[in-house]
């Protein structure tokens, strides 16, 4: 006698709608040019308050050096950041924002506002407070954190 697969349907669900969070995502993150993966970055660089290295951005985004490397690669070629060596040890170089990538953050900020209200815009607001708790119990429950 087989079980019935019951969270094979909540499963299917759940990679639609993070199918649908990346579509809408990238929608509102195109007239700003930059990518999701870029909006991370930018957003990370925004809360050191010294410039970062490219190690360190990459322990806090949790993905290799090399991905990093190729995110700021992308960011300097538009203007957004600009390696800086170290002050202290010359040999290190480390990731700063530009006057661009100030401005660009303020629209990331609006644009992320706007896919937010997009994807919640079938809630109620206590559909809306539920869903965060759910969501909550998710990523701060155990095994959460990968």
């Amino acid at each position: 006698m087989t079980t019935p697969d019951t969270d094979g349907p909540l499963a299917e669900q759940l990679l639609r709608l993070t199918r649908r969070l990346h579509r809408i995502q990238k929608r509102h993150l195109e007239p700003v040019g930059v990518t999701p993966a870029q909006s991370r970055l930018l957003r990370t660089l925004a809360h050191y308050e010294a410039p970062p290295r490219m190690a360190d951005l990459a322990q806090r985004l949790e993905v290799v050096p090399r991905a990093v490397t190729s995110l700021v690669d992308g960011l300097e070629s538009g203007g957004l950041v600009r390696r800086v060596p170290d002050p202290s040890n010359r040999r290190v170089i480390r990731i700063e924002l530009t006057d661009a990538g100030q401005d660009a953050l303020k629209k990331l900020r609006s644009a992320r506002r706007a896919a937010a209200e997009d994807i919640l815009a079938p809630l109620t607001a206590e559909q809306r407070e539920v869903l965060g708790g759910l969501l909550s119990a998710l990523v701060d429950g155990p095994g959460g954190r990968c």
